[in-house]
């Protein structure tokens, strides 16, 4: 097998692995943010330091591309909650604008 073809092999498995950790970083983060609204402060402390544990961990374990797509995904997902949701009204006076 010529090397060209494991090296392209080997820059698709750095692909994956930042998409993944981005994706688990968005999952991760929305679910935390999620729970953390609606919890006890004991749940609440529990979430928090599960979240930087896992976070500290990657950054220690992960290489460097992929803690940083992990903090990426959940940046994402912390800015998500602050976007204003459109209220029912909206989308209906939108669908019935694209009509």
């Amino acid at each position: 097998m010529p090397p060209i073809i494991g090296e392209l092999f080997g820059l698709f498995g750095f692909l994956v692995r930042v998409l993944g950790f981005l994706l688990f970083g968005f999952a991760i983060g929305k679910f935390v943010l999620d729970q953390f609204k609606s919890a006890g402060w004991q749940t609440q402390v529990a979430l928090a330091l599960g979240f930087f544990a896992l976070a500290a961990s990657f950054t220690r374990y992960a290489t460097p591309g992929a803690a940083g797509a992990f903090a990426l995904g959940a940046a994402a997902a912390f800015l998500m909650t602050f976007t204003p949701k459109k209220s029912e009204e909206e989308d209906k006076e939108e669908k019935g604008k694209k009509k």
